[in-house]
């Protein structure tokens, strides 16, 4: 099978072996949920419950009208105990249920899930609207609303199942792939049938190989792909940011989606595996989106885990009872997500959202801060660029406070990956200039576009 891959990247440590192999475990006991109200890419919530209600696993308990919303449900049967700010995993406040199980339940009275709805009998439509209902977003990270990305207003020719999974440390979807390969594979049909598509590729990094057999095994076996689907399954050769869509798309079609453009502007459709999956829950179990897989792990986590666990769960319950196991005298920090994309944040407690991919316990070695020193215009960062922009320029641009010109130089389309940040010399924090510029110049636009009401 040929490798596939993209112009740039980077190649940081992988250190994924200490998780890779470890089955995934679902959270059985989880006695208290912190439930973020907003946890998507679009307009903000309102909340649907009141201290003292009493809601069931799958209830809806926050929505709102318009096309960029996606609902929120309950992750445990309980009783709402409180609705107030929480310290979310972007290190910001915001609006939280706190629902506290009620272990008295019956568990056939304490569910609300939808009607199962088969998504190759009914119509576009209503297999969009069940997308939303469900509350399904991106979960690779972006929480963008998944209904929104299948209803693109151009032609479509591939759907991409984005199994690349570049970030270090994380196993979660390598996982996924060698456990549910039937689901990954229905879930990409789910797509192919929703936005009629002629094609579907599961895109895999080589160092998840083993995976191949799996899913080649599952298409071959699939009720779609005897009726006549096409998907396959794509190797790339491992490289950060491989799982970038943009690159992803590079790399298996040879298309380049335009700057400030869309994938749908080439004909494609990127879903994450563990999106794919949700949507075949959505469909088959009429369950919403209430859980969600991720990897704990990290130099200063004595026994990694990949588990699946109700949004809202917070990783020091996860550590208490015992799923993973950190070794506080070695923590240094504390990472949501990925090293590379991931947010550091103060503590333990703070719950698992619809995007959050991983949690990382880092030691002294993997956690090491370097000053910054002067730019000393050595060009490495331009030729990691996944994006082919020059950061060093960038960077230049954004601390004269010159906005304009770093958006002409391609500030907005920065992926914000980190990889130019990974492999300068001179240690520059070069994405979080970028991402300060970006919300500087948004808000210069967002202002001018007001005034000129």
């Amino acid at each position: 099978m040929a490798v596939k891959t993209f112009k740039g990247g980077a190649h940081p440590p992988e250190r994924k072996e200490r998780s890779s192999s470890i089955a995934t475990e679902r959270l059985l006991d989880v006695t208290q949920v912190v439930i973020p109200v907003n946890q998507h890419f679009g307009a903000p919530l309102q909340v649907l419950v009141k201290v003292g209600d009493q809601v069931k696993r799958g209830q809806k308990i926050a929505d709102a009208e318009g096309r960029m919303t996606v609902p929120v449900h309950a992750s445990i049967a309980g009783l709402v105990k409180k609705i107030e700010p929480r310290t979310q995993s972007n290190n910001t406040d915001g609006p939280c249920i706190v629902i506290e199980a009620s272990l008295e339940s019956n568990p056939e009275d304490s569910t609300e899930f939808l009607p199962p709805l088969d998504p190759f009998a009914c119509s576009k439509e209503e297999a969009l609207a069940r997308v939303r209902a469900a509350g399904i977003v991106g979960m690779g990270g972006a929480g963008f609303p998944t209904h929104v990305k299948l209803a693109p207003s151009k032609p479509i020719s591939v759907v991409i199942a984005n199994g690349a999974e570049c970030e270090p440390f994380l196993t979660i979807d390598e996982r996924t792939m060698v456990e549910r390969p039937e689901d990954v594979v229905e879930g990409v049909a789910i797509t192919m049938k929703i936005v009629n598509a002629p094609e579907g590729v599961i895109a895999v990094e080589e160092n998840k190989a083993h995976a191949v057999p799996l899913l080649e095994k599952a298409i071959a076996s699939s009720p779609r792909t005897r009726a006549g689907m096409k998907i396959r399954v794509e190797l790339l050769k491992t490289k950060y940011p491989q799982g970038g869509e943009k690159m992803l798309i590079t790399a298996i079609t040879g298309k380049e989606v335009p700057s400030g453009g869309l994938p749908m502007d080439v004909g494609c459709v990127v879903q994450n595996i563990g999106t794919l999956c949700a949507m075949v829950e959505a469909f088959r179990e009429g369950k919403p989106l209430i859980e969600r897989g991720l990897t704990v792990t990290g130099g200063a986590c004595k026994k990694p885990a990949n588990l699946i666990a109700p949004i809202g769960t917070l990783v020091a319950d996860i550590l208490t009872k015992g799923y993973a196991v950190a070794d506080d005298e070695a923590l240094r920090r504390v990472i949501y997500g990925g090293p590379m994309m991931g947010v550091a944040v103060p503590s333990y407690q703070i719950p698992v959202q619809k995007n959050t991919s991983g949690v990382l316990l880092m030691n002294e070695e993997e956690a090491k801060y370097y000053d910054e020193e002067t730019c000393i215009r050595c060009g490495r960062c331009m030729r990691a660029c996944s994006c082919r922009l020059s950061p060093a320029l960038l960077a230049a641009a954004v601390e004269a406070g010159d906005y304009k010109d770093a958006e002409k130089i391609g500030l907005l389309d920065c992926i914000e990956c980190g990889t130019c940040s990974f492999v300068c010399p001179a240690h520059r924090q070069l994405v979080q200039r970028f991402r300060v510029g970006k919300q500087i110049l948004r808000a210069m636009k967002q202002k001018e576009a007001q005034n000129a009401r």
